[in-house]
């Protein structure tokens, strides 16, 4: 009503609660804050940061936190609407970050710019992925071979056309398939590539089929049991009949991101 006035500013009107208009009640009370010293649970070796009993952002730089990082881990009041925090880091150790930050608001029809600050504790543990490929664990493996068993011409000259041609083909595939490589061989007749996951490496194969033209055959022998079940390990062998001139073959596929 036109009669009632902000008790603090004497204003009238303005939306009142409890007597207080919007600009005086963030005047007078913290409505974003960083809250004790959580922590963030990096990955060292890939950079990805563990969320709730997950990891996400493989890739990410493992020292350095970003927005993404810090604004999950601020108490904001449930009025409150953030656009975006600018963070500055002010200190750091091996274990601690301390950063000041300016967070752009929304309350109650205002917008303001306001101060916040956040202390995390930076933990550094292998995420399973990495942990598996350090241990040299496998469950499927992608042969790449020329167009016969017998060779053809030295080996030095066939790895490297085998490898122009699959390494050429891999940046097409999905990132989620190219995040289960692992490690690979060298051999006098191709590479060996070594893949944690089974699903990611029949997909790699059989997109390598229809892209380079190669022939491919699946098999899986007995690798051990697990929870009272067989586990397998599986072999694709993909076989190239040009390898001097297939990457550029055919176009299409499955996006890279």
């Amino acid at each position: 009503m036109d009669g009632e006035f902000c008790v603090v500013c004497g204003r009238t009107g303005l939306p009142l609660v409890d007597g207080v208009c919007a600009g005086c009640f963030l005047d007078s009370h913290v409505l974003v804050r960083g809250h004790g010293q959580p922590d963030v649970v990096v990955c060292p070796t890939c950079g990805a940061r563990k969320v709730g009993n997950h990891w996400e952002r493989s890739g990410a730089n493992p020292s350095l936190l970003t927005s993404e990082d810090l604004n999950p881990l601020l108490e904001v009041d449930p009025e409150v609407g953030i656009r975006r925090v600018r963070w500055t880091e002010v200190s750091r150790d091996a274990v601690q970050r301390s950063y000041q930050g300016e967070a752009e608001i929304r309350f109650r029809g205002q917008e303001r710019t306001v101060p916040v600050e956040l202390s995390v504790k930076l933990r550094a543990y292998t995420c399973p992925e990495c942990a598996r490929k350090a241990g040299r664990f496998y469950t499927a493996i992608i042969q790449v071979r020329g167009p016969s068993e017998r060779l053809r011409g030295p080996p030095k000259l066939l790895r490297e056309r085998l490898e122009a041609a699959f390494e050429g083909m891999l940046p097409n595939t999905k990132a989620e398939w190219r995040k289960a490589l692992s490690w690979r061989e060298e051999l006098p007749e191709g590479f060996d590539y070594y893949v944690t996951d089974t699903l990611a490496a029949r997909a790699i194969a059989r997109f390598a089929k229809d892209r380079l033209g190669a022939s491919l055959k699946e098999s899986a022998t007995l690798w051990g049991r697990r929870n009272g079940e067989d586990v397998y390990r599986v072999t694709f062998r993909l076989r190239l009949p040009d390898p001097g001139g297939a990457s550029g073959r055919r176009s299409g596929g499955p996006s890279s991101e």
